[in-house]
């Protein structure tokens, strides 16, 4: 389509002038019914892709999301445009919501639903029986990942899109090595001339820094220091449970901060409030295991620390990735204590799967 044109309805229907890194470039290959794989920064807008295509689809727009509390938050930010024509079929309905919902598919444009959902053959049943112009994939390198994040459902993909005959597929990510992208492909069974397009993930307006210490009292001291200077919300790293419970308390009683701890040992219902009240400015600082932040819409973080380190470097890719999403002035924090490379040593050696798991998976 015509670059003037595109921004014409980008600006109609989503109130933005221009396009950021990779959008436009997207777009215009999907409309042109080509599959593809974006690999886009975080805060670079990858959602509104597939929202601004459904637009000028002639179909349904199918979007495979795996976290609860993310599809309710991106429902909610694009009723803002397009009214009622959005829905979320998942677990949070009630029976009779989801029967309605089921019977009433063809009323909605965009359907979010998670990969465990298309598991049931009355979904996939309705859902075969629309006109699907665009099935989207978010966050994707889920496909690639074994361990607490692990989504066995997105290896079902592929067959699911074969039985849904193929429809122009988004696959979506903020980080992918060639390696993963290489699986995506051959998961969702996408041909190998799919289109990659991928962006760089540096993020200028990020500043990295890193702390050394000797001992924990001296990291908890520095903790307190920056929480102190630095001005906004913030995220904080952990990798224990226990660790960023106990850090909360402290910094609760230290700081006048308002903080919380966010990490799969709470109910999915206090998730969901902690992250609400994260994103309409009710805390200053969350304190989270890698559980928090996977797609996580709030553009004013101005700072992300790791308490421990990351699991990789593209998890800590994607985590920092939270901070400055508005293009502000941000920070990057990694305090780094001598032997905390053993801790996520543990945590990948005891994700490994037994020979049993593999086989049922493959």
């Amino acid at each position: 389509m015509d670059d003037n044109k595109l921004v014409t309805y980008l600006n109609k229907y989503f109130g933005y002038k221009s396009f950021k890194t990779g959008q436009e470039e997207i777009i215009n290959a999907l409309l042109s019914k080509q599959d593809v794989i974006a690999v886009l920064p975080t805060g670079t807008g990858k959602s509104l892709c597939y929202q601004l295509s459904g637009k000028l689809m002639s179909g349904v727009v199918i979007i495979v999301s795996p976290l609860l509390s993310l599809m309710q938050d991106q429902v909610e930010q694009l009723k803002l445009h397009v009214k009622d024509q959005v829905v979320a079929l998942n677990s949070n309905l009630s029976y009779e919501d989801k029967l309605y919902l089921l019977n009433n598919l063809g009323k909605y444009k965009y359907i979010y639903l998670s990969p465990e959902m298309l598991h049931n053959e009355h979904v996939l049943r309705r859902l075969k029986s629309l006109n699907i112009a665009l099935f989207v994939v978010d966050e994707v390198h889920c496909i690639s990942q074994w361990g607490p994040d692990f989504r066995p459902d997105y290896l079902e993909l592929g067959k699911i899109r074969n039985y849904l005959k193929n429809p122009t597929t988004l696959a979506l990510t903020a980080t992918a090595t060639n390696k993963t992208i290489s699986l995506v492909r051959d998961n969702l069974n996408l041909a190998p001339t799919t289109k990659v397009i991928k962006k760089s993930v540096n993020r200028k307006n990020i500043f990295l820094s890193t702390y050394k210490f000797e001992n924990t009292k001296d990291k908890d001291q520095k903790l307190l220091f920056l929480l102190n200077e630095l001005k906004g919300a913030g995220l904080i790293y952990f990798s224990s449970k226990k660790k960023a419970d106990a850090m909360a308390m402290m910094i609760s009683s230290k700081t006048n901060l308002k903080v919380a701890a966010y990490h799969a040992g709470l109910s999915l219902n206090d998730r969901y409030i902690i992250q609400q009240q994260f994103l309409h400015d009710k805390l200053d600082v969350i304190c989270a295991t890698s559980a928090f932040g996977m797609g996580i819409n709030k553009d004013n973080i101005r700072y992300v620390i790791h308490y421990h380190m990351p699991g990789d470097l593209e998890s800590y890719v994607q985590e920092i990735g939270r901070a400055g999403r508005d293009g502000k002035d941000s920070i990057a924090v990694l305090l780094y204590e001598d032997g905390d490379e053993n801790i996520q040593r543990n945590l990948t050696v005891n994700s490994i799967p037994d020979d049993g798991s593999i086989s049922y998976f493959i």
